[in-house]
């Protein structure tokens, strides 16, 4: 059982800046619920450019709730430089401390931040930074890499704490050991995979995806894309909907399908028709 210290029981019980501000200046939202944690925050500007009110919707658990609380009432009356400069550890410190096994409640609040300053000031924003390492919650190199390099986490147990990744199949944790073995400088940095995929490995990868980044896009315009097998490192997919039939569609295969699973999964794939 985890001990949750009297600050983090009273911002879950009592929780502050509940609610959503309609007229936001800006909008962050991180998560989701198919990993359990998501956060909507939203902020308004007074007429001396500091934060006057900052708000938040969660669903997520105990330490989610009162981390979240708790960032609202700590950029209130910052400026927009001074709440980008709040850490996850300055949110866990403003508790008295979080369980180890739920710091990534507070990088959850960090990342939710950013993302409201971002939108605030107009710049766009990066879908997918870097390669996807853990395909069950959607963490990238470049986010485990941030975890290591900010907290100095030495184990994948103490990424999977604050991050989440590793903490599912567990496919990963060859991939998170190589980071932060790169971080710490204990391996050369260029060797990008320490060791090849398993045709399992790779075929769940390329599947999750086609669900993730490829089929959500082509069912905007009507179209759908199916898996049909995968051969070493041919993925044979066959097209559906307005794509079986659109004169588009080796361009769509070819500079879409196959660069979007080469970014993600590897280099070699190559996607045919069938």
């Amino acid at each position: 059982m985890w001990e949750y210290t009297d600050q983090v029981k009273d911002h879950f019980l009592n929780p502050r800046n509940v609610g959503f501000i309609d007229d936001y200046d800006g909008i962050g939202e991180v998560g989701s619920l198919a990993c359990g944690d998501a956060l909507k925050l939203t902020f308004k500007l007074g007429d001396d450019q500091r934060i006057a009110d900052a708000r938040f919707q969660t669903f997520g658990c105990a330490s989610a709730i009162a981390s979240s609380s708790a960032l609202t009432e700590m950029v209130k009356g910052l400026t927009l430089d001074e709440a980008s400069d709040v850490t996850n550890e300055d949110i866990a410190d403003f508790l008295g401390g979080l369980p180890k096994e739920k710091m990534h409640c507070s990088v959850m609040g960090r990342d939710a931040m950013e993302k409201a300053i971002s939108f605030y000031r107009g710049e766009a924003e990066t879908k997918i930074e870097g390669e996807i390492v853990c395909e069950c919650f959607g963490v990238t190199d470049v986010q485990i890499e941030r975890a290591v390099t900010e907290n100095g986490l030495t184990s994948i147990e103490e990424v999977t704490d604050y991050v989440k990744a590793g903490g599912g199949c567990e496919n990963c944790h060859d991939r998170i050991q190589f980071i932060i073995d790169s971080v710490l400088g204990n391996t050369p940095k260029a060797a990008k995979r320490p060791e090849a995929l398993t045709n399992i490995q790779k075929i769940k990868m390329i599947d999750a995806t086609l669900d993730r980044e490829i089929k959500p896009a082509l069912n905007q315009d009507g179209g759908d894309i199916e898996l049909v097998d995968v051969d070493g490192n041919r993925v044979m997919v066959k097209l559906r909907g307005t794509c079986a039939s659109c004169s588009k569609s080796q361009v769509t295969l070819k500079h879409y399908v196959e660069t979007r699973l080469k970014e993600l999964v590897s280099q070699d794939l190559v996607v045919e028709e069938v």
